[in-house]
């Protein structure tokens, strides 16, 4: 059986790692691109031994970009999360983390031209509807990878790419608030279920019998804990109006704690079945606004100031958080979240799937 080629750039974006894909070059209909998506992966396998995952979810993501025909934006972001073992994929969420490859992988694809410096991107993530700025480090009009930012999760410094979130409240639900309070409670368990970047449900760690400072490895192996948070993710999804969420990986589940880094608040972040061994971009900024929404789960001082900068320490050490919001007389209010984070183009060039599965038109 003869195979396609499918041209691709495989990038770190942020602390996850995927394929980016020209969306041109790719099905249109979606049964069909999850089909072609499951087999660059190789999900169906838990090392993902045909394919290009890596056997844990934030290494079975992928960046799907094509020119936008929004007035605002430059480039469509389509994200596809593809499971590890179960062959399924999920359109509906977003990715922070490899939204942060977007900007370079763009420019490396010809779909924006690069500026002497520094080249602004504007970026539209189609699965939530969000708008990010992207400042991208660009000297001679060449993408830069090599630079002195941090972040942790990621081993040595690359050169930091500026991130600002607008338009993020709701892109799932159509609610800041999906359910209409502030805490719910659901088998026992105290809950903020709330929509900003990305739909969560958070709860105190305590309430589950946690401290919150356990390791990924610890709670990934604590299946009482999991099976737990899961019968609490299901219902909320429905209280959230998303229906039957059992095969999709939203809504995520984030469990919170006092800080003991010099941080804000202390979290852990699901993906759903597992942790994150990081922190998503996308949930931090969800987190962040449940730490300075009032009357949350929280429960840790909020700050006077806006922008806030917040520090979620997480299991790997801790991400900043720069929140633009108001308290007003309707409630709060997000206006945009800046990040920063590096990503590192790994490779490129052509991903092969049987042409029985795709035959390139």
């Amino acid at each position: 059986m003869s195979q396609t080629a499918i041209p691709y750039l495989f990038m770190r974006g942020g602390t996850s790692r995927g394929p980016y894909l020209n969306r041109a070059d790719l099905p249109e209909d979606q049964e069909s691109l999850a089909e072609v998506l499951i087999a660059i992966i190789g999900s169906g396998h838990p090392l993902n031994i045909d394919g290009l995952g890596g056997g844990v979810a934030v290494t079975t993501k992928v960046a799907m970009l094509s020119k936008s025909d929004d007035a605002w934006a430059d480039i469509d972001y389509f994200f596809a999360q593809v499971s590890v073992e179960d062959r399924l994929v999920d359109f509906k969420p977003t990715c922070g983390n490899i939204l942060s490859g977007v900007g370079p992988a763009a420019i490396e694809m010809g779909l924006i031209a690069a500026q002497d410096g520094e080249t602004p991107v504007k970026i539209r993530a189609v699965n939530t509807g969000a708008k990010v700025n992207a400042i991208v480090q660009t000297p001679n009009q060449v993408v830069r990878y090599d630079g002195e930012a941090a972040i942790d999760g990621v081993p040595g410094t690359s050169a930091p790419i500026a991130l600002q979130f607008m338009d993020t409240v709701g892109g799932v639900t159509g609610a800041f608030l999906p359910t209409g309070s502030l805490i719910d409670v659901i088998d026992g368990i105290s809950v903020t279920c709330m929509d900003v970047a990305m739909p969560m449900v958070i709860a105190q760690a305590s309430q589950f019998g946690l401290t919150g400072y356990e390791s990924a490895a610890e709670l990934d192996a604590n299946q009482a804990f999991i099976t737990r948070m899961e019968a609490v993710r299901l219902q909320a999804g429905a209280l959230m109006g998303m229906g039957d969420v059992s095969k999709s990986v939203t809504p995520k589940f984030g469990i919170v704690a006092a800080p003991t880094q010099g941080g804000t608040i202390a979290t852990r972040y699901f993906m759903p079945w597992k942790c994150h061994p990081t922190m998503a971009v996308t949930g931090a900024q969800c987190l962040a606004s449940c730490v300075l929404t009032p009357g949350t789960v929280a429960d840790v001082p909020i700050p006077n100031e806006t922008p806030a900068c917040l520090t979620l320490e997480h299991a790997s050490g801790s991400i900043d958080v720069v929140v633009d919001f108001a308290n007003t007389a309707s409630g709060f209010e997000v206006k945009s979240a800046g990040l920063v984070r590096t990503a590192r183009k790994i490779a490129a060039g052509s991903v092969f799937v049987s042409s029985r599965i795709f035959d390139g038109n």
